[in-house]
């Protein structure tokens, strides 16, 4: 929490320089998870939301969307930002448990699991297991690892599918680049679609 608290506080927040691109893909997947699905838009969770900049997005395509991140100040700006009918919380991702939030039907990660170690990589895992409802959806864009890791951080597919056991690996696709600066651009980020198996 306290490096980013520090990053939004004194306005460096290079993650939200991949607003346009990352939203144009995003909306692609959705569309494309509301195409296979056999009843309409359920709950999702935007985990580490931030600022709010892709949550609006599930609301818009008729989900339910919950938005959920540690840091207050970014939040409430998020709450300030609307639409009304997103709710956002002020909650660890390492413990979503604890926020209350209910079950889900969608998950939605872009970039918050790649910037955590492996015991919080796994805490997120259990706890996105935990919140899943009947074969969930697990929709995650991460960095891969490379010699800028220490720097923009970034996680591996095995290391991704280590904290999701249970879920089964649909689809990776590369991540447009368009407006990651470097060393961003040089990280091969992907989407990963994890699929929750139905007990």
């Amino acid at each position: 929490m306290t490096k980013y608290a520090w990053m939004y506080r004194l306005g460096f927040t290079p993650w939200e320089r991949y607003g346009a691109a990352g939203a144009a893909q995003l909306g692609a997947l959705l569309d494309r998870e509301a195409e296979e699905r056999s009843t309409s838009p359920g709950r999702a969770l935007d985990i580490g939301c931030g600022r709010g900049q892709f949550t609006p997005e599930l609301a818009r395509r008729g989900w339910e969307a919950v938005g959920v991140d540690l840091v207050p100040e970014a939040v409430e700006a998020a709450r300030r930002k609307g639409p009304a009918e997103v709710t956002y919380v002020v909650g660890d991702v390492t413990d979503l448990e604890s926020a209350n939030p209910g079950t889900f039907d969608l998950f939605l990660d872009i970039g918050c699991f790649q910037g955590l170690d492996a015991d919080q990589r796994a805490a997120e895992g259990r706890g996105v297991t935990a919140l899943a409802a009947r074969g969930a959806t697990l929709l995650m864009l991460a960095f891969g690892p490379s010699r800028y890791r220490r720097f923009v951080e970034g996680v591996s597919q095995a290391e991704i599918e280590a904290a999701f056991p249970g879920w089964e690996l649909l689809a990776v696709e590369d991540a447009d680049t368009t407006g990651l600066g470097w060393p961003m651009n040089q990280t091969s980020p992907k989407w990963y679609r994890f699929r929750r198996a139905a007990e």
